[in-house]
């Protein structure tokens, strides 16, 4: 860049590992089990111009059942293809030679990436490259590391730093001109929210009372969905549905509905929500209207307590008969998940009739402050979901949920599914860790970087 400003850094050194996660009951979603994953863990050392050096850390789970769910590869062969990308990104990055904001830097080397993503998968004998949403998973790592060093360099926390005061090109530059003369910090918190409520998932697997249980765990944790409720006194519930088996569909969400209003009706509570996630498996609007329908005859309190829909159909918006959703955003909000990869995206969602998105801190800091931003703009639902993301990818998903005004909650599902994995940083910051009354107390998130330490 020919100008610059004195807050600039450039990319001194990167580095990536990789740490096995083995889960403690599989996950069910869109007719696919995981059962374990591994987290790419990030370290990202910049220098400013005075030559002052700081380090951040990020760290996700690779992700690519959801990221990947490719149809000639088997999910070991697209985790390899994914790490082996992370580590293409450590050289684009520790090759960047320019100074300037994490923002900046993201956006020009993320120019890059779907060039290497076929290197990649040319250099290991496979004919399908990695997709836009498995390249910004494997990316992502490295981004969040970036804004956390930054924020570190400056003793700053990184949602403090959006301003023109640091940036040097405005949202224009990185959306379109509606935005002209905006930067983030008109789209963020300079404080986080002191708390907010848990989306805890309800897998297709996951028993919802004793009689459903086949093995129960060897720890004292919650295993139906009764005993969950109790223990984390929960108000928020995700669904994971099945799109193409419309009675299977319906019975769950009743099923759903008994055991939680036995519970709940014990506990003394009166208000409580379910988001219902089809993981892209209905063919059409019409089977999620017709869902809707049934499950609004067999029981109205449960219609009513359903708060949003999320990715019913296909994340391919831009094939031929990618169906339309404004019928269905007429009944409850329609958010986009995996179909979101880029501003491009977000508008054709829109042209198509979705109503929100689903912020993931998965899909890179940098592409989420962005997307949260347009969202804002544009008058969309906005909620901040998962990637069983356990340890420090849980406090960056809940760092940026407390930065993002308007989010109805936010899902953090590794406590059930891959708990161990959680515990270092449990010990460091447990209130974050530790649901009570259905929320997680994020008013410590305010530290320099990702505000985590």
């Amino acid at each position: 860049m020919s100008q610059g400003k004195p807050t600039d850094v450039t990319v001194k050194e990167v580095k990536v590992s990789f740490e096995p996660v083995q889960y403690r009951t599989p996950l069910k979603f869109g007719g696919r089990v995981v059962s374990s994953s591994y987290l790419i863990n990030a370290d990202v050392t910049v220098e400013a111009r005075n030559g002052k050096h700081a380090t951040g850390h990020g760290s996700m789970p690779v992700g690519n059942v959801w990221a990947w769910p490719s149809a000639t590869l088997e999910p070991p062969q697209t985790e390899s293809l994914m790490k082996a990308f992370a580590e293409e990104v450590v050289e684009l990055f520790n090759s960047y030679p320019g100074y300037g904001h994490p923002l900046e830097i993201e956006f020009e080397v993320s120019s890059e990436y779907d060039h290497q993503a076929h290197r990649v998968a040319e250099g290991m004998g496979f004919q399908e490259t990695l997709p836009p949403l498995a390249q910004l998973v494997a990316a992502s790592p490295v981004d969040a590391a970036l804004h956390d060093a930054y924020g570190r360099m400056l003793k700053l926390n990184s949602f403090n730093a959006l301003s023109k005061e640091f940036c040097n090109r405005d949202l224009s530059e990185f959306l379109d001109e509606q935005f002209a003369g905006e930067y983030l910090d008109q789209y963020t918190l300079r404080e986080p929210v002191a708390s907010l409520p848990l989306y805890h998932l309800i897998g297709a697997l996951d028993p919802l009372t004793d009689a459903e249980v086949k093995d129960r765990p060897a720890d004292k944790l919650p295993v139906t969905l009764g005993e969950w409720i109790q223990a984390d006194a929960l108000t928020h519930l995700k669904i994971k549905l099945a799109g193409d088996q419309l009675e299977w569909d319906v019975e769950r969400v009743l099923a759903i509905e008994k055991v939680t209003a036995t519970v709940q009706t014990a506990r003394g509570c009166t208000t409580w929500y379910y988001s219902c996630d089809f993981n892209e498996k209905c063919a059409s609007a019409d089977y999620v209207i017709e869902f809707l329908d049934r499950v609004k005859q067999a029981s109205g309190v449960a219609f009513q307590r359903i708060q949003y829909i999320e990715q019913p159909t296909s994340r391919h918006l831009d094939a031929a008969n990618a169906p339309h959703m404004h019928a269905v955003a007429a009944i409850k909000p329609v958010v986009i998940d995996e179909a979101l990869i880029s501003y491009e995206s977000l508008l054709l969602a829109r042209e198509q009739g979705y109503s929100g998105i689903a912020l993931k801190a998965c899909k890179g800091q940098s592409e989420s402050l962005l997307m949260a931003a347009a969202a804002q703009k544009f008058g969309m639902f906005l909620c901040v979901q998962d990637l069983t993301c356990p340890g420090a990818s849980f406090l960056h998903s809940c760092s940026l949920a407390a930065r993002i005004p308007g989010l109805a909650a936010i899902e953090g599902n590794a406590r059930q599914y891959c708990p161990t994995a959680n515990a270092k940083w449990a010990r460091k910051i447990p209130t974050v860790f530790a649901v009570k009354d259905g929320r997680i107390d994020t008013s410590r998130l305010a530290g320099p970087g990702l505000g985590f330490q």
